[in-house]
């Protein structure tokens, strides 16, 4: 039976961390970062955990 194969497209936005939770990084911080105020340019910054319905299909893309 052959390998299954990592989604390479979720492992480059995804980050599985040691205690398994999955982590990636907020969305609309790429450009047309003048227009967004300070405060929301904070509060997209960093990573955060993946909500809670798209966590199996997550896990299904990174082959966990």
């Amino acid at each position: 039976m052959p390998k299954n194969k990592t989604h390479s497209g979720a492992s480059k936005r995804l980050k599985v961390t040691s205690t398994g939770k999955i982590l990636h990084q907020r969305c609309g911080m790429r450009h047309r970062l003048e227009k967004k105020s300070s405060k929301e340019t904070r509060s997209l910054a960093g990573t955060v955990e993946v909500a809670k319905p798209d966590r199996k299909r997550a896990r299904r893309l990174l082959g966990r």
